[in-house]
C-alpha cells in the first residue's frame, strides 16, 4: 500500500486503499462503530459489544476490518484492546472521494 495508513503525512490514498475503506464502510455496523467511537476517543471491544446488537466475535471481526482499512488504531493493554478512530485516514479518504466524484465549479 505504500505509506502507513495511520501516518499523519498521508497525502493521497492508493486505489486499493480507497477501495478497502469503501468496502469497510459499506457495512452499517462498521459505520455505527465509527460513529460511536469518534466522539469518545477510545473504547474497548467490550464497550462496543455492549452497544451493538451482535456477538463479541462479530464486533471483533468488524474492528479487524476497520483496522485493516486503516480507519482504526489499536492499543493493547494486558488482555484488552482499545480502539480509536484514525481521523487522518478519514480525511484522506474524504479528500480522495471529493477528487474522484466532485464536479469542479
Amino acid at each position: 500500500m505504500g505509506a502507513d495508513p495511520a501516518s499523519p503525512t498521508m497525502k493521497r490514498l492508493t486505489t486499493v486503499h480507497f477501495q478497502r475503506i469503501s468496502k469497510a464502510l459499506a457495512d452499517p455496523h462498521r459505520c455505527e462503530i465509527l460513529e460511536w467511537l469518534a466522539p469518545r476517543g477510545e473504547l474497548s471491544c467490550m464497550d462496543l459489544t455492549e452497544r451493538l446488537p451482535v456477538t463479541q466475535a462479530t464486533v471483533s471481526h468488524h474492528l479487524k476490518e476497520l483496522s485493516n482499512a486503516g480507519l482504526l488504531a489499536c492499543r493493547r493493554q494486558g488482555q484488552f484492546a482499545y480502539y480509536r478512530v484514525c481521523s487522518e485516514v478519514i480525511e484522506a479518504y474524504l479528500d480522495e472521494l471529493r477528487r474522484r466524484v466532485c464536479v469542479q465549479r
